[in-house]
């Protein structure tokens, strides 16, 4: 077939599907997962939608670094016996707490067996304490149709606050009976409470519970549908709250455990519990802005902003003046010569006899 030319110039160049489909190429930027990515030379212009994570490669990325939901809240399931993580992991942090407790003791050369007579009531009312607190403070997710749902524990669902008055009721009746001032023992068992709450944390991980907003960051953790809350369902990832609030408590039990050491001969008691409540609600009050699960809120707060903030500023206050109140650090011993008594006359060294004595045992010596 031939082509003829016109007065106006050539006829233009046929395109072959090769050279057709290498140019469409170069013109269309490269897409991945269904997502642009920048070209060089031009602006990465994707926008993500509020409250989702960014789409692309960096999305993927992201989410493969995120932090695993756990597969089950169950240890395993056996019929009726189906023990749950967050069990498991109250219990050895009570454990783990009744064991410092008894150093603590010993360390003030209190009976250590009597840590767990006080703990015989500590415990139970502490966890009656935490379940009625969360009940009261999220009284509309029981009320009027899940009221059977609030012996529960095994489910989540424990206020700190709680557990703290709760406990330190137990103990009071507890110290009470083993005839012990109970601010003592309140400072013996700070430590290990804190660091049986860092434990504790990662039950409500087992449980996918105790995160925040949504969030992109590479350590976020990444959420189930069945358990994300309302208005939420679009979102994977979110802020890991109990990760947070565990390296913290971690780094709290360091804290007081140097402070104990250092100032526990020299500080009223009482004053290591305080520092407790305050520690903890540098973090506690953060944390209680950061919440997206449904909660009663009094002034536009949640109920336990207004708790934590209150509880710091009293706790910070008894902890200053108590630590105000501290006896100076007493001045090191220097040993002092014995005086010699009236009329003695103390006995020479016998200086020749001890060098004739090391010459000899030197002679001994093999090579």
């Amino acid at each position: 077939m031939e082509v003829c030319l016109g007065a106006a110039g050539a006829a233009p160049p046929r395109r072959n599907g090769v050279t057709g489909l290498r140019r469409s190429v170069e013109r269309a930027p490269p897409r991945l997962g269904g997502a642009r990515l920048p070209v060089p030379g031009q602006a990465d212009v994707t926008a993500c939608p509020p409250g989702q994570c960014p789409s692309g490669l960096r999305s993927g990325a992201l989410i493969l670094l995120a932090i695993p939901s756990p597969s089950s809240p169950y240890i395993f399931r056996l019929g009726a016996l189906q023990p749950r993580w967050y069990g498991l992991l109250l219990a050895c942090g009570v454990l783990l707490a009744g064991w410092m407790a008894r150093r603590e003791f010993r360390r003030r050369r209190i009976d250590p067996d009597l840590a767990y007579t006080i703990a015989v009531w500590t415990v139970p009312f502490g966890l009656v304490g935490a379940r009625l607190y969360h009940v009261i403070t999220d009284w509309g997710s029981f009320w009027p149709h899940h009221l059977a749902d609030t012996p529960k524990i095994w489910q989540g669902g424990l206020g700190i606050w709680g557990a703290v008055l709760g406990g330190m009721l137990g103990t009071w009746i507890g110290c009470r009976r083993a005839r012990l001032p109970f601010w003592q023992v309140a400072d013996c068992i700070a430590p290990g409470l804190i660091l049986a709450q860092a434990l504790g944390r990662w039950g409500n991980y087992a449980n996918q519970e105790l995160y925040g907003h949504p969030s992109s960051l590479p350590w976020a953790v990444k959420i189930d549908p069945a358990h994300r809350y309302q208005g939420y369902e679009n979102s994977s990832t979110f802020q890991p709250m109990f990760l947070y609030e565990s390296i913290w408590d971690a780094l709290m039990c360091l804290v007081l455990l140097w402070f104990t050491r250092r100032y526990w001969r020299r500080v009223p008691i009482g004053t290591i519990f305080a520092l407790y409540v305050v520690l903890y609600d540098l973090i506690r009050l953060p944390l209680e802005t950061m919440k997206i699960d449904p909660a009663d809120h009094v002034f536009g707060q949640r109920i336990n902003v207004w708790v934590a903030a209150t509880t710091l500023i009293v706790a910070l206050v008894v902890f200053i003046i108590l630590f105000r109140r501290r006896t100076p650090e007493p001045a090191p011993e220097t040993a002092t010569p014995t005086p010699a008594l009236p009329g003695h006359v103390p006995t020479a060294r016998p200086e020749a006899a001890i060098a004739a004595r090391r010459a000899s045992q030197r002679r001994r010596r093999p090579g």
